[in-house]
């Protein structure tokens, strides 16, 4: 039986963009400094990678799904922090980025990586944006580069 997966390795024509938020920005800028860091480590140069800054993590699966349209990038990565607060707010916010993401991949054949962080506090951000849980940005480049590969052999 024919088995299919993808493998970290970058086309030479490659071009991956990242749409950020802009709130909460220590988070995010660390979680850009990942992601670019795991996709030049793997040979994807400065000039293929198109940042994109959105005002919040609303907005990105607009950004993501006119990035898409326009079939440039091998992949979209997806960056931001959503902080439980006192109200619901937290959850429209989230969830919606969330299936807005795949919204935008499932309709646009293109890879779009969720690397949204959805915390209920700031301290679990900080651990997952460089401390104690790793670089989440780093994880969906990585994941990022895997699914593109896998998209050129199926």
């Amino acid at each position: 039986m024919p088995e299919f997966s993808g493998e970290i390795r970058v086309a030479a024509d490659a071009r991956f963009a990242i749409v950020a938020s802009r709130w909460n920005p220590s988070i995010v800028d660390a979680l850009i400094d990942g992601a670019r860091r795991a996709l030049a480590a793997h040979g994807v140069a400065e000039q293929a990678i198109d940042l994109v800054r959105v005002p919040g993590a609303w907005e990105i699966p607009q950004a993501a799904a006119k990035l898409a349209r326009g079939a440039k990038y091998r992949a979209i990565l997806a960056l931001g922090c959503v902080v439980r607060g006192d109200t619901r707010h937290y959850e429209h916010v989230a969830d919606g980025c969330a299936q807005g993401l795949m919204r935008v991949a499932l309709h646009t054949h293109v890879p779009v990586l969720n690397g949204v962080l959805a915390v209920e506090r700031m301290a679990d951000a900080q651990a997952r944006a460089g401390g104690a849980c790793g670089n989440k940005g780093e994880d969906v480049a990585l994941a990022a580069l895997e699914i593109a590969n896998l998209y050129t052999k199926l």
